[in-house]
């Protein structure tokens, strides 16, 4: 920033041309300046000198906007970036700048400033097959076709596991300080769990239910504290709330809990033909979670 504004110069370019006296303008600029502090001393002989010549050469005495050319930024460069990243999108930033010989800042800068690009994390999903996917079309198909009515008379279910000791994201998670305070989140390397199972349909929500021993403790889910779940919890509740039992439908996946024999048996007893499920009345495709409102409201939310 210029120390000198225009009207100060102006002054000083006015009285060298009366008194053609480098002293006579520094007194002058000190009668009538001297008790600006921002301005402070007089200008010396040689900033006088460089504002006349200014003067005679231009015929102005403003302060020069410096302009600095953007050579990297081009709009041929920008575009050459844009191809790279498309070709590549995976490829980190660093790596890129060295392939287009560009600062790794100026390819930085491209991507936020001129093409608005925004860094975005992977998701880790479960794999489908062709077969996976064959599946999940052949039970849409059966749904629409066959049971388009089932909707409001089907009850779908799901399971959650939460860790009790709660999770750090350490992509999330930072600390500020002036010096790297050396923080640690301690941890045990297995993490106590409880399993949370609930029911949804259009009637209502039933649950949640925590599988836990009579002390409290979670248990493990297989078959048994499944099958204790149906008889004393979920039918009881299905009666207590007079749900239409003759027309519900009920849901679940293929875990191993959920098809042992004894579970089937008891939900083949409450829902005789009306069960989804696998080995169930209609087949339940593997790995297909999102086909059920449970996903979006529950496990969704996790």
């Amino acid at each position: 920033m210029e120390r000198w504004s225009v009207q100060p110069r102006i002054c000083c370019v006015e009285q060298f041309v009366l008194s053609k006296s480098i002293v006579s303008v520094q007194r002058d600029f000190r009668r009538k300046f001297g008790d600006d502090r921002q301005l402070g001393t007089a200008p010396s002989r040689k900033i006088i000198g460089q504002w006349v010549r200014q003067w005679r050469e231009t015929g102005f005495v403003q302060v020069k906007a410096r302009t600095r050319r953007n050579t990297v930024r081009s709009p041929e460069n920008i575009q050459c970036v844009r191809i790279a990243l498309e070709r590549s999108p995976r490829r980190s930033v660093r790596r890129h700048s060295q392939l287009l010989n560009f600062s790794d800042r100026s390819v930085r800068r491209i991507l936020h400033v001129d093409l608005h690009f925004h860094p975005y994390k992977l998701q880790i999903v479960e794999e489908l097959t062709a077969a996976h996917k064959a599946l999940r079309v052949r039970f849409c198909q059966q749904m629409v076709h066959t049971h388009a009515n089932l909707g409001r008379f089907l009850i779908v279910s799901d399971e959650a596991i939460f860790s009790l000791n709660g999770s750090v994201s350490k992509q999330n998670c930072r600390y500020w300080a002036p010096t790297n305070p050396r923080q640690l989140h301690e941890a045990p390397l297995h993490s106590p769990q409880v399993v949370v199972w609930f029911a949804i349909s259009a009637q209502g929500i039933i649950g949640p239910y925590f599988f836990e021993g009579d002390d409290g403790v979670s248990v493990t889910l297989n078959a048994e504290p499944y099958n204790h779940m149906l008889e004393t919890f979920f039918l009881p509740e299905i009666c207590r709330r007079n749900w239409n039992m003759a027309r519900a439908w009920f849901q679940q996946d293929g875990a191993t809990a959920h098809t042992a024999r004894l579970s089937m048996n008891t939900l083949r007893s409450a829902f005789p033909r009306r069960l989804l499920s696998r080995f169930g009345d209609i087949h339940w495709p593997s790995n297909s979670p999102d086909l059920t409102a449970a996903d979006f409201f529950f496990c969704g939310g996790i």
